[in-house]
């Protein structure tokens, strides 16, 4: 059986032995070459790489509110037109992900040409944010084609680290995607002591060339393992070997099968995934939204600064990689039902926090928001490849992530009506409200296809075969 396609599938080295054993339920894992046979070295760079380009890519999203009033004094723009650049760019970021998915799993698009081409968008992204003075063509220029192009390399990153630890994908997972919070905070110093009008053309033609450059840097050593890929120090069948895997398994047993998008969509499990993440990341988006006026409101205008989206965009990437490692101790429900309620407590925290007028409570409340607002990203990002597979997950985990274009566009709108309808109170009552039950439907989350955690047995005529 070769490895080699003419549709821009990986090359592998010749002349390496594995087998296919196949379970009970009838998945199939490809057992017996290792990571440094596949690569020629270990597969911890699938984990570095991807970082490092998801940090790249950060500052778009992450540091954009504090270049905002440069940009409409340079522009002319309102704030509402920089509301909408950066919506339109949420929107597109999260869209792209299950169209460029469905691309990579036939062939039309490898990983690779996926970071390239996401590289050169944002490139062109940051170009347009800074020439263009038609805040239209701004929208078209950063929000549609920088988001595609940061969509392309987000989705890609988090799909790369899930395929090459099928086993321990939580706390890789969670690394990963925390470097898409915090790798924005040099781009945040300098958006707010060295960017103004007389060199904002220069800073942002430079930050995309910086973003280009990484990536395509990174993109280079990109490289998905073949389908049905399984590490050969770990036994699917048994989950021994390698401890931390097998620990991290018990909780977090591997797919019943590999199910395709429309099978995923059938077993209803992944409708309910959408679902909770379209009302988590509204929640989360309102949080970012909302946290600087109501402080204000409150009166803890002095504490604003120490609550800057610097130190927010720390606490929120760092609660993405403790989550994630909590995960693979915990088990990916339990984590994500917990990350949730924090999220929704939080709410709830930030109310109390103003009536009793204390900016300390204000500052932990916050700042727990802003860590379940970020944290609850990698847990869906993990249990997607747990429930529905690794063959599939570009496309599968495109659309439960597409969750996040709902909340992009409508979270912050409907955000402000609420707080014109029933003020900062009730607005932050009513997020809460919405993540609580987001928790529960949460709880309704289970892996399809599997009764009991071990209940996968080897196949007594395992397949061997050498790559030709």
């Amino acid at each position: 059986m070769s490895d080699s396609s003419t549709s821009g599938e990986p090359q592998y080295a010749a002349g390496v032995a594995y087998r296919e054993v196949t379970d009970s339920k009838g998945r199939v894992y490809r057992v017996g070459e290792s990571d440094r046979d596949l690569l020629g070295h270990g597969r911890t760079l699938m984990v570095y790489l991807p970082w490092i380009a998801m940090m790249a890519i950060s500052v778009s999203e992450y540091a954009y509110g504090s270049a905002e009033d440069t940009l409409s004094e340079a522009h002319g723009w309102t704030q509402s037109n920089t509301f909408w650049i950066l919506s339109v760019w949420v929107f597109f970021q999260a869209g792209i992900a299950f169209p460029a998915g469905w691309m990579r799993e036939r062939g039309i698009l490898t990983a690779r040409r996926a970071m390239y081409i996401g590289s050169a968008l944002c490139l062109l992204g940051f170009f347009a944010l800074s020439h263009l003075d038609n805040v239209l063509a701004a929208i078209f220029g950063f929000g549609v084609v920088g988001g595609v192009g940061s969509g392309l390399v987000y989705a890609t990153c988090i799909n790369m680290v899930g395929k090459w630890f099928p086993e321990r994908r939580g706390a890789r997972t969670g690394f990963v995607n925390g470097g898409f919070a915090y790798g924005s905070l040099p781009f945040i110093f300098i958006f707010n002591y060295a960017f103004d009008t007389a060199n904002y053309h220069e800073v942002l033609d430079l930050i995309g060339v910086y973003v280009l450059i990484v990536v395509a840097v990174c993109a280079w050593f990109f490289k998905d393992p073949p389908k049905n890929w399984w590490p050969a120090e770990i036994d699917p069948l048994n989950f021994s070997g390698n401890a931390k895997g097998a620990a991290s398994l018990a909780k977090n047993p591997p797919a019943a099968k590999q199910y395709t998008p429309k099978e995923a969509i059938r077993t209803g499990m992944l409708p309910l995934m959408w679902i909770t993440i379209v009302m988590t990341a509204g929640v989360s988006i309102f949080g970012i939204s909302f946290q600087v006026d109501y402080a204000k409101e409150a009166g803890f205008g002095p504490l604003v600064a120490a609550s800057s989206m610097g130190v927010m965009a720390v606490i929120n990437g760092i609660g993405r990689a403790v989550v994630g490692w909590l995960s693979d101790l915990w088990g990916r429900k339990l984590t994500l039902v917990f990350v949730i309620v924090v999220l929704g407590l939080a709410q709830f925290g930030v109310i109390w926090a103003g009536h009793i007028h204390s900016e300390w409570l204000f500052l932990f409340f916050a700042f727990l928001s802003g860590f379940g607002g970020g944290a609850f990203y990698p847990m869906f990002a993990a249990l997607t490849p747990d429930y529905f597979g690794e063959n599939y997950n570009a496309s599968t985990y495109g659309l439960v992530y597409s969750g996040k274009l709902v909340s992009g566009l409508f979270g912050g709108g409907l955000g402000s009506m609420a707080v014109d309808a029933w003020g900062y109170d009730g607005a932050y009552a009513l997020a809460g409200g919405i993540s609580m039950a987001a928790g529960c439907i949460a709880l309704l989350l289970r892996q399809p296809g599997r009764t009991r955690v071990r209940d996968i047995t080897a196949n007594p005529q395992p397949i061997s075969r050498e790559v030709v």
